[in-house]
């Protein structure tokens, strides 16, 4: 046998080792709809501290973006729900599109674009079909605007679907089949994906599961065994994540694609917001989760683990919070990148956090002593206050819940003074409140000093960027002003 035929075997023998090291790789889902974000730098070099080799953006975020280039780490970039109708409606648009947000991105900036996410839980229940007609056209345009570009093998098309897409009939896994109203749809874009290389993504939160039904087994929604598993046949599950997961596997096979890839989108838990979103319950999900990639544990109907994006990375405080109050408290991080709460990772190491973050002054808005609780004034002030920042932590079974009612208006107070900037003016509030150096922090309830964004970018010559840094102050000024020229009922943003 000559030498070039020895080559050959031998890496045709290591390749399913390979391709064994290889699966199951950990990535992470980088939400930005924060009001201080943390500058892209920190958080690209967060993610490659914490063993983090792919990242997933939900829209085509020109800082994130750019941040990434040369950094090695494989990028998922999302295209949001409402660009779903133009795309669908003119290749020209999907040709646009790639050329702007994958094409100059992997030329010039040298971003490792492996995927391109179109849309985001498109066919969610709750959407009521307002994307089901365009999803698989935009989808077909950007696959074909990827080939045009000389892109279609290096980046692939996907679809991050929620786990509602399919459904079971019985009870169990095996039982499982695509959602009768969109089964026709899900065949054609699966049989799509394949025809192209691509994977299908899937959504998977067995945090909603205990959200939606009170009667939910709590132990089955973690990693650790179940006092009363679901027995499907030989296969006993005792946790809902394999359930789940076996459920779409069933679904897949039933329909002709036993062999389709499947990434796992976003998956996580969240630590605030609700009773059962705290960080106990967090840290036992995601150190479960983390326990299985480091064993290379995939499911009863699929051994080989599939590519995990854990939700998320930091907490977002501007993020929609229709779902839930606990959808801007994913992130394993607090939103300037401190750890919530230890994590083992898939190297060993424990979960470190960001370096080099720059913070405003060491100061807080609070209700003044000289005030009582009882002033008509504070009710349009706190409300007031909440409506332009994040209140969350206030809520029922949340962090800073168990406050008492001075603190509790002080909190309020401080959120608006911190997304302000801490600007004049922005803890006036009809002379509620004053200005403290002293942090009124209780227990779990931390009142935030928001991340000094324009220090960060002094740095930054993009006259985009400072474009936008301008544009945000100029809404913080006009709140400010509406502060100081009314009381809090009466201002207008």
């Amino acid at each position: 046998m000559g030498i070039h035929a020895a080559i050959f075997w031998l890496l045709l023998l290591l390749y399913p080792f390979h391709e064994a090291l290889l699966a199951g790789a950990l990535g992470c889902n980088w939400g930005t709809r924060s009001s201080h974000p943390l500058p892209g730098d920190i958080v690209v070099r967060l993610l490659k501290d914490n063993g983090f080799d792919k990242v997933k953006l939900f829209e085509a975020d020109p800082k994130a973006l750019r941040a990434l280039g040369r950094s090695g780490i494989e990028v998922m970039v999302g295209i949001p729900n409402e660009f779903l109708a133009p795309l669908a409606g003119s290749v020209a648009v999907a040709e646009q599109w790639v050329t702007q947000n994958v094409s100059a991105y992997i030329s010039r900036y040298g971003v490792n674009i492996t995927h391109v996410a179109v849309g985001n839980e498109p066919f969610l229940k709750t959407y009521k079909g307002m994307f089901q007609r365009t999803t698989f056209p935009a989808l077909q345009n950007i696959q074909a605007a990827l080939i045009k570009a000389g892109l279609g093998r290096q980046v692939k098309a996907t679809v991050p679907l929620n786990a509602d897409v399919y459904q079971t009939n019985n009870q169990l896994p095996s039982g499982g089949d695509f959602r009768p109203d969109i089964r026709d749809l899900m065949i054609a874009i699966i049989k799509f994906l394949q025809d192209n290389g691509g994977t299908l993504t899937i959504n998977i939160y067995p945090f909603l599961s205990l959200y939606a039904d009170p009667n939910f087994p709590i132990d089955y929604a973690f990693f650790s065994g179940s006092a009363a598993p679901v027995v499907d046949g030989s296969i006993t599950y005792s946790n809902v994540f394999e359930a789940n997961y076996d459920t779409l596997i069933w679904a897949l096979e039933k329909n002709g694609f036993e062999s389709m890839p499947v990434i796992v989108g976003e998956i996580g838990w969240p630590t605030d917001g609700n009773p059962n979103a705290n960080l106990d319950y967090a840290h036992k999900f995601n150190q479960g989760l983390l326990d299985r990639i480091t064993k290379r544990q995939g499911t009863p109907k699929r051994p080989t683990p599939p590519d995990i994006y854990l939700f998320g990375l930091v907490d977002e405080d501007t993020k929609s919070i229709q779902p839930g109050n606990f959808e801007r408290h994913w992130g394993i991080f607090y939103y300037d990148g401190t750890v919530k709460y230890p994590l083992v990772l898939e190297n060993g190491q424990d979960l470190v956090p960001a370096k080099g973050i720059k913070y405003l002054s060491k100061q807080w808005c609070v209700l003044s002593p000289e005030r009582s609780i009882t002033d008509p004034a504070i009710a349009d002030s706190v409300n007031y206050a909440c409506q332009y920042a994040d209140c969350t932590s206030l809520g029922y079974g949340s962090s800073c819940n168990e406050l008492d009612a001075r603190s509790n208006i002080s909190y309020a107070l401080n959120q608006f003074y911190q997304v302000a900037d801490q600007q004049k003016g922005a803890c006036s509030f009809s002379n509620l409140s004053v200005i403290t150096n002293i942090d009124p922090s209780q227990g779990r309830c931390k009142f935030e000093i928001m991340i000094d964004v324009g220090k960060h970018e002094k740095s930054v010559n993009s006259g985009e960027e400072g474009s936008a840094r301008i544009r945000w102050n100029a809404v913080v000024a006009m709140v400010v002003s509406a502060v100081l020229l009314s009381s809090a009922s009466s201002a207008l943003l």
